[in-house]
């Protein structure tokens, strides 16, 4: 069915209690001036709960958010250039809509393309943060939280709706947020613009591809050098995905391209001194592995494990290093890995949620992995091509699967 949201009422959370004049001005980091002032949603879904009711539930959350934007104060300023976010106490952006389904309609076989209509729209600018609760009509809701790219990375975001989640409960031990990252990586004079440039500009597709702990062990079995410690349950996937991609596509055919597969690597422990786990922003670098045409899987995990180690906590040169990647030179496939990441400990209430959604995903030749909502160690695969590619993908990759 053709899932529709109504915006029903928009209200502005401010924190709830009013920033230092000290702490007024966050400025930006080099790795934050590097992506674009978008809003990245992250959509919880829960199921309803017959003793709470909505309007308690909305209060609740309106409370709860305040309280937190108080420690999150970036996140209710508003930004400023590419220099910094004035931390002005304007606020939240927070609305309530409703579902035309039930929540079983939206998370059963979920359309990626239907995930965003439970957010506020992405580009809307100047904005931190924005939250939007839509209410289902078997009284289950999906909370949608859209930090923007330009302030924090995912890590940042599932800490933040952590915290916002146990902000009105009686866990003090919730830790509290590091704003450093602009010690560690001071501002450059970098335009708006050039953030820009990784968004994807043509018509692209969006698929979720769900792997069992079952056929995840058979490829970390299978892709085993027979010495060491073997593929974590990312890296055999992503070995897996890379190798169907390139076969499925033929890019090897064309003697003017190359291929390069990237991975997003979390900077904060390996700057020196070390981070701390729980700093707030863009804290990540790309590593970048070139397989070669007749790499086995075993070769290719070697490969990604040596560039992601060599990948230290500068951050600064990969953009320059890889300017190739813009240009039509270089095929490359981009992997995010947010497994193990404690999406599934948000509770607001309502216990843990059913599922979680990304809401919008701009970048083209990406592959994000989650945690699947079947617990256990499964993994969900969410896959942004151009269409004609990912039909070719997606029928190698049901091919293959069924062989293991």
């Amino acid at each position: 069915m053709e899932i529709e949201t109504k915006v029903t009422s928009i209200d502005t959370i401010k924190p709830s209690s009013p920033t230092p004049i000290s702490l007024q001005k966050h400025h930006l980091s080099f790795l934050d001036q590097m992506f674009a002032p978008i809003l990245m949603p992250i959509v919880y879904f829960y199921s309803s709960n017959p003793k709470i009711s909505k309007s308690q539930f909305s209060n609740h959350l309106k409370t709860s958010l305040s309280k937190t934007l108080s420690i999150y104060y970036p996140l209710a300023g508003r930004l400023v250039g590419n220099l910094y976010v004035d931390c002005n106490d304007a606020g939240v952006p927070f609305a309530e809509a409703e579902a035309n389904c039930t929540l079983s309609q939206a998370v059963t076989n979920p359309n990626p393309q239907n995930t965003y209509k439970f957010a506020i729209p992405p580009k809307t600018l100047g904005l931190c943060m924005a939250v939007q609760a839509t209410y289902f009509r078997c009284g289950g809701v999906a909370v949608a939280i859209s930090m923007s790219h330009k302030v924090g990375d995912a890590l940042s975001a599932f800490m933040l709706a952590k915290a916002w989640s146990s902000s009105s409960s009686t866990d003090s031990a919730t830790p509290l947020p590091k704003f450093e990252a602009a010690t560690y990586f001071p501002p450059q004079n970098i335009p708006v613009d050039v953030t820009a440039s990784a968004l994807t500009k043509e018509e692209h597709v969006v698929r979720i591809f769900t792997f069992p702990e079952s056929e995840i062990a058979a490829l970390r079995e299978r892709y085993s050098d027979g010495g060491g410690r073997r593929p974590s349950r990312s890296e055999a996937l992503t070995a897996f995905i890379w190798t169907r991609f390139i076969t499925a596509t033929g890019v090897r055919s064309d003697p003017l391209k190359t291929c390069a597969l990237t991975h997003i690597v979390n900077l904060r422990g390996r700057v020196d001194p070390p981070m701390s786990e729980y700093s707030f922003g863009n804290i990540l670098g790309v590593s970048r592995a070139n397989p070669g045409a007749g790499d086995d899987g075993a070769e290719l995990v070697r490969k990604m494990r040596e560039a992601v180690k060599a990948v230290d906590g500068g951050g600064r040169n990969f953009m320059e290093e890889n300017a190739d990647l813009i240009g039509n030179e270089v095929v490359s496939l981009g992997f995010s890995s947010l497994v193990g990441f404690p999406g599934y400990e948000v509770d607001f209430g309502l216990g843990k949620p059913v599922w979680i959604g990304l809401g919008w995903i701009p970048f083209m030749n990406t592959v994000y992995f989650m945690d699947s909502k079947c617990g256990g160690n499964g993994i969900e695969t969410i896959i942004i091509l151009k269409k004609h590619d990912m039909d070719k993908l997606q029928a190698s990759l049901v091919i293959s699967t069924s062989k293991l």
